[in-house]
C-alpha cells in the first residue's frame, strides 16, 4: 500500500511543480505588463481589474506552493514508516481520509479539534 501511496503523492508533486510553473509565468506576465505603467489603481477602470488579477494569481500560486510542501512532507511520512498515523494523537488516520487527502497529516477528530 505505502508504494501506491509513494506512486500517488509522486504524480500530484509533478502535477503541483508544474502548476507552480504556469502561475510563476503568469504572475511574471502581470507584473511585467504593470511595469512602466503609471496605473493610479483607484481611478483608472483597468488598474482594479489589474491588481485583482495579480492578487488572486499570487494567492493560487501560494497555494500550490503550500500543496508542494504538504506533498513533500507526506512523501517523508511514507519514508519513515510515519505515514497513515496521526501527528497529534498517533492513531491511524481513516483511509477514506487518505484517500482524498494523500497528504492529511491528522485525523478527522484532530482536525476537527476534538482530540
Amino acid at each position: 500500500m505505502t508504494e501506491d501511496v509513494g506512486e500517488r503523492l509522486r504524480a500530484e508533486r509533478v502535477g503541483t511543480v508544474a502548476q507552480i510553473e504556469t502561475l510563476s509565468r503568469v504572475v511574471e506576465g502581470i507584473v511585467t505588463a504593470q511595469t512602466g505603467t503609471a496605473t493610479d489603481d483607484e481611478h483608472d477602470p483597468e488598474g482594479q481589474t489589474i491588481a485583482y488579477e495579480r492578487a488572486q494569481a499570487g494567492a493560487m500560486l501560494q497555494r500550490a506552493r503550500d500543496r508542494l510542501a504538504a506533498i513533500d512532507a507526506a512523501l517523508s511520512r511514507v519514508d519513515d514508516d510515519s505515514y497513515g498515523r496521526c501527528e497529534r494523537c498517533g492513531q491511524p488516520i481513516d483511509p477514506a481520509r487518505l484517500a482524498v487527502l494523500p497528504a492529511a497529516r491528522t485525523c478527522v477528530g484532530c482536525a476537527a479539534g476534538r482530540r
